[in-house]
Order: C-alpha cells, then sequence, then structure tokens
C-alpha cells in the first residue's frame, strides 16, 4: 500500500531529530574558541546518559517490586556498563588542557555541572539526598518538581530491602518504614540478613555483588571526575560557585551501601 500523502516516513534523521539535536550546541566564545564545541558536547552527552540512567534506575525498583531478581540484575549490568563508558568520556576532556579550558571559561558566567538536576535526581534514587539541592532550583520549574518527586520516593536500597523481606528474610520493619528522605545507615540487624544470603542464597547473592559493584561504578566516577577537574583548574573556584575539586573531592569515598561493605570481614 502506497504511503499516505499526509504522512511522511519515519528516516534516521526524522527519528532522532538529527536536525534539532544538532542545532543545540552553540559555542559563547568569539571565534568561537575550538574546544568550547567539545566541552559542550561531552556534557550534553552526559546528560543524555543521566537521563537514561533514570530511566533504568526506575526500571531496578519496578522489577524488584514485582520480585523479578534476574531482571533486576541484567538492568544494574547495564547501569554498571553506562557508567564505564561515563568515565570513559572523562578521557575525551582531559585531552583540553587548562589553557584551553580557559580560552573560553568566563563564557559561562555562573554555568556548572553542579546545577545538573539530572545527576542530583540519581544521587536521590542512590540514597543521597539534600533538601539544599532542590532549593537551587527556580520553583515551579521542571528541576525542582522531578527533584521534590524523587526526594519522597524510596530509592535503590529501600526497594532491595523490601524484596529480600518478601523472601522470608527478617528484615526489621525499622528499614521497611524508615523515612526514605534520610541516608541509610548501617544497621547490626540488616548485615545479619546479608550474610545468611551470602552463606545460603546464591541468586540473591549474586543481586548483592551488583549492588556493590553500582557502588564502585558511581565512586569510581566520581573518583575520576574530581581528578579531571583538578588537572583541568586546579584549586580555582568552581564556575558554579563551589569550591571547585575541593567540593568534588568531599563527595568521594562515602558507600551509598554501608552494610554490603560492614560484612565483607564476616564472611
Amino acid at each position: 500500500m502506497p504511503e499516505s500523502p499526509h504522512h511522511a516516513a519515519v528516516t534516521y534523521a526524522s527519528y532522532l531529530k538529527v536536525d534539532e539535536l544538532l542545532s543545540l550546541q552553540e559555542p559563547r566564545s568569539e571565534g568561537p574558541e575550538h574546544d568550547e564545541m567539545l566541552f559542550i558536547i561531552v556534557h550534553q552527552v552526559y546528560e543524555l546518559w543521566f537521563k537514561e540512567l533514570l530511566h533504568e534506575f526506575d526500571r531496578v525498583r519496578r522489577l524488584l517490586e514485582d520480585d523479578e531478581s534476574h531482571r533486576a540484575q541484567h538492568t544494574l549490568k547495564r547501569i554498571l556498563t553506562i557508567l564505564k563508558v561515563m568515565v570513559a568520556q572523562l578521557d575525551i576532556l582531559e585531552t583540553m588542557t587548562p589553557l584551553e579550558f580557559f580560552s573560553f571559561r568566563e563564557r559561562l558566567e555562573a554555568a556548572s555541572g553542579f546545577q545538573s538536576d539530572q545527576f542530583r535526581q540519581i544521587e536521590f534514587l542512590l540514597g543521597i539526598k539534600s533538601q539544599a539541592a532542590i532549593d537551587r532550583f527556580a520553583n515551579g520549574t521542571r528541576a525542582p518538581i522531578a527533584l521534590t518527586r524523587r526526594y519522597a520516593e524510596p530509592g535503590v536500597w529501600d526497594a532491595f530491602v523490601r524484596y529480600l523481606s518478601r523472601e522470608g528474610y527478617p528484615v526489621p520493619d525499622a528499614a521497611l518504614t524508615r523515612d526514605v528522605t534520610t541516608a541509610v545507615e548501617p544497621s547490626a540487624a540488616i548485615q545479619e540478613v546479608l550474610i545468611s544470603v551470602y552463606r545460603r542464597d546464591p541468586k540473591n547473592a549474586e543481586l548483592c555483588e551488583r549492588l556493590v559493584d553500582l557502588d564502585e561504578g558511581f565512586q569510581e566516577w566520581r573518583y575520576r571526575h574530581v581528578r579531571m577537574v583538578e588537572r583541568t583548574i586546579g584549586s580555582k573556584t568552581g564556575t558554579g560557585g563551589s569550591s571547585g575539586a575541593a567540593y568534588l573531592r568531599n563527595t568521594v569515598g562515602g558507600n551509598l551501601f554501608p552494610d554490603l561493605w560492614e560484612i565483607r570481614a564476616h564472611l
């Protein structure tokens, strides 16, 4: 049957909105400076990966809620692969020398990765929540609306411990009903559950290991990010008003899921 004259055939360019996509890179420097294009594209790609990670983390939570642990593991493996790609993109940014970055840095004014609400949403899903992070954005705009919703939602860890409870493990009520706007704190009772999982339940022990991989992968991203910033701007203040590398270094090292690390000495 011939194509309707009122319905254009889908093409690669129309499906992916290529023309619109290629129009979104708008350097602000005069010339423009050669390396500003790289800076814009890498950060736009990061925002796309952040969008995909949020999409995948939401799926992990749904799958755990539906007790589909194998499919949740598969999705976690995809997330881990995306994190590795995100780390590799830092290698590309590091081909830009400090002088090349400073050639257009002042054009960024107050713009900074510090202002990425999608990255904050990922942190919220992983249990790193802050009302102050929401308050940085103008009321009524997309960012604080999305962050406020994520702030009140249970995160990946909450979905996991609830899954273990439905698997028949004696997860304490305090873990099942905790205030999900607060940080995940180590729990001796949860650690006893996890030790039992590792010793007797290969299926769920493997799921635990994927969460450890996630914790480690997220820390790898943080570490490589701070090293890239140190390499590029040294101890200078960040463009968004943060302390730059000093602020980022304070975010490195904390475990997302502390109970999974605490049990290592007892297995």
